[in-house]
């Protein structure tokens, strides 16, 4: 399978949404709880620092946003968040968002990448960001709500662009 990362395009949206949508029912790493619309989607997605996609053979497996973690005297720290869909996973596809995506802040002038809220039952992504390097800032007890109500820690990470 050979991989592609590149800037989204408007044409990608539909299937950029789908796959955005479905890691937020599973409610288990975003903190958004309402699917978002075609047109909510190419806003947002529009309104990043930088949306890459993940795409094989015409078809998106993936996505990424990038953006300011906050501002004026913290703005050259970033934020990001991943999407692999559930049929694509397990095939180092979000490592290579990943990778793309820390290119991309060098490229844009960030000087870290910063994890505010990766969920302590994200094995997957605990061990892809361990395994790149990323240094754990710490755990928030209860930080994430699941769909059923129940409380779960929240880990925080960041590496040095």
């Amino acid at each position: 399978m050979e991989l592609t990362v590149r800037q989204f395009k408007k044409e990608d949206l539909e299937e950029m949404t789908a796959i955005w949508n479905q890691v937020v029912e599973e409610a288990n790493a975003f903190p958004q709880e309402d699917f978002f619309s075609l047109k909510e989607a190419e806003d947002f997605f529009a309104g990043q620092s930088y949306t890459g996609v993940a795409e094989s053979d015409g078809k998106i497996l993936g996505l990424y946003i990038l953006h300011p973690n906050n501002v004026g005297r913290c703005g050259h720290l970033s934020n990001a968040s991943y999407a692999v869909s559930k049929d694509a996973r397990g095939r180092h596809i979000g490592e290579q968002l990943v990778l793309d995506c820390m290119e991309r802040a060098r490229e844009l002038g960030y000087k870290v990448l910063q994890f505010n809220a990766v969920v302590a039952s994200n094995q997957g992504a605990l061990r892809l960001y361990d395994r790149l390097g990323f240094q754990r800032l710490g755990t928030v007890p209860g930080g994430y709500r699941l769909s059923d109500g129940r409380y779960e820690d929240i880990i925080l990470f960041y590496i040095t662009l």
